[in-house]
């Protein structure tokens, strides 16, 4: 990640100018071009600068979305698609200017269907309105990034986080999507069914496509049946590499476990302090199980049972909704703990995934490279699916410091890389990690290229973002 990758786009002033007129007689206040409102479409939650849009159309409709696509395409002017605005590599900025669709207003659950355990969803509901909404179904969706995110936004991350160990990740979990494509109509890329062997996924494409490719409309998701027992807790290890032997015992095992994440000691201690807790500060585990009573139960005592063999202490864990509520709720705040360590400074917020038998290796090495370079960077990781995720805290303003954090996060990437693993297990590409996309795929790029240049001739859907311009 480097800010030099942040780079401006080649503007169409002629096309932008005629598009705001365009869109302004079309939409009137449901568009906006105040500086405001176009800095609240271009944030971004790390330290990559930002680069506003030249308008902000708050649509309500697919038919809505067509009209903004088509006025765009015919004049060549950029497409930016804005859910919640939590992506963490600049998948929101606008480097050629253009039009940033704000979806808060489509977000509608269009339909639920018990029987067959799926749900259609317009892209702008959060994952918490979204199962605020199923609640009365006895159903769930069960992937939680953290982050009240946009369910448009999540597909078009490929998002996961951490009950992936479990479900899985957002390309597991969607069905079936509508999409407005470079022409402006609408295309539905699948059917309800569970599964298909009709022509090519075109699903699985646009999941993870960043925007790149077209504008989501509506997501079709699987769903999960809400857990008659939940059961979770917590175990702190004297080393990190005892805490990822147990993970790698509790998957090898083969018992069914929702989640299971690492905090390593610095992450604790950022917890403690944010959330009033009093955790020992070592490497720790937070855990949870769904099933029945007696599942939950019996999988709490196999998981005790590997720790004490890992060296761990006592595996405190609670079938009580609030309690642990209150443990997940330390972990969901594990970012805002992380800033609060040295709240005057800059947050780079990464991640890498590498096979989960290199996980304790890659941590360890990225630990003491963080020790070397007198860093203050807390980790987390989704320990089952061999994700983890650095928070580096820097100043902003001192060039010295910037270099020396680009340095390090080039240096992790390229670890996870040399490991067989990938340069992001969920936070996406957007800008900031164009560079190691390269690295980690090499030719298959061209094919990438290929696919963008057949969908988004003109280059209009969220231009900047994936692929370096040629």
């Amino acid at each position: 990640m480097a800010v030099k990758d942040v780079r401006t786009g080649v503007r169409n002033e002629e096309g932008i100018a005629a598009v705001l007129g365009i869109l302004k007689q079309a939409f009137g206040e449901r568009f906006q071009t105040g500086r405001s409102f176009r800095e609240q479409h271009a944030h971004t939650a790390t330290y990559l600068p930002s680069q506003l849009p030249d308008g902000v159309v708050f649509v309500e409709s697919s038919e809505d979305v067509k009209t903004v696509v088509k006025a765009c395409a015919s004049h060549r002017v950029p497409v930016i698609p804005f859910g919640t605005g939590s992506s963490l590599e600049g998948q929101v900025n606008a480097p050629s200017g253009g039009i940033s669709i704000d979806f808060s207003r489509m977000n509608r659950v269009l339909s639920i269907s018990p029987a067959d355990l799926d749900v259609t969803v317009e892209p702008g509901i959060t994952r918490e309105e979204l199962n605020r909404e199923l609640r009365d179904t006895g159903l769930f969706f069960p992937i939680d990034p953290g982050a009240n995110a946009s369910i448009g936004g999540m597909v078009a991350t490929r998002a996961s986080g951490t009950n992936a160990v479990r479900y899985g990740t957002m390309k597991d979990n969607v069905l079936s999507l509508t999409v407005v494509t470079a022409d402006g109509e609408e295309v539905r890329t699948a059917r309800r069914a569970k599964k298909s062997s009709a022509g090519y996924d075109l699903t699985r494409l646009f999941v993870g496509s960043e925007g790149t490719l077209g504008v989501i409309t509506s997501v079709t998701l699987r769903l999960q049946g809400i857990p008659e027992k939940i059961g979770g807790g917590v175990c702190a290890f004297p080393t990190l590499q005892a805490a990822c032997d147990a993970v790698i015992m509790t998957i090898q095992m083969g018992i069914p476990i929702a989640r299971i994440e690492l905090l390593d000691d610095v992450q604790i201690r950022a917890c403690n302090a944010y959330s009033g807790l009093s955790y020992p500060e070592k490497p720790t585990l937070f855990l949870e199980f769904h099933g029945t009573e007696e599942t939950v139960a019996l999988q709490s005592a196999q998981f005790s049972e590997i720790a004490a063999e890992c060296g761990g202490d006592e595996f405190r864990w609670t079938d009580n909704a609030e309690e642990r509520t209150k443990l997940w709720k330390a972990r969901h705040d594990a970012y805002w703990a992380s800033r609060a360590l040295a709240p005057h400074l800059d947050g780079l917020s990464t991640d890498v995934c590498v096979p989960i038998s290199r996980l304790a290796e890659c941590v360890a090495e990225t630990q003491a490279d963080i020790a070397r370079e007198g860093l203050l960077a807390p980790i987390v990781g989704h320990a089952g699916d061999g994700n983890f995720h650095v928070l580096i805290l820097f100043d902003g303003k001192d060039p010295s410091s910037v270099a020396k954090v680009e340095a390090f996060t080039e240096r992790l990437n390229r670890r996870a890389l040399a490991m067989d693993g990938t340069c992001t297990g969920e936070h996406g590409i957007g800008q900031g990690k164009m560079a190691f996309l390269e690295e980690e795929l090499g030719g298959a790029l061209g094919l990438m290229r290929s696919i963008k240049k057949g969908l988004d001739p003109d280059n209009i859907f969220n231009p900047g973002k994936i692929l370096r311009p040629l």
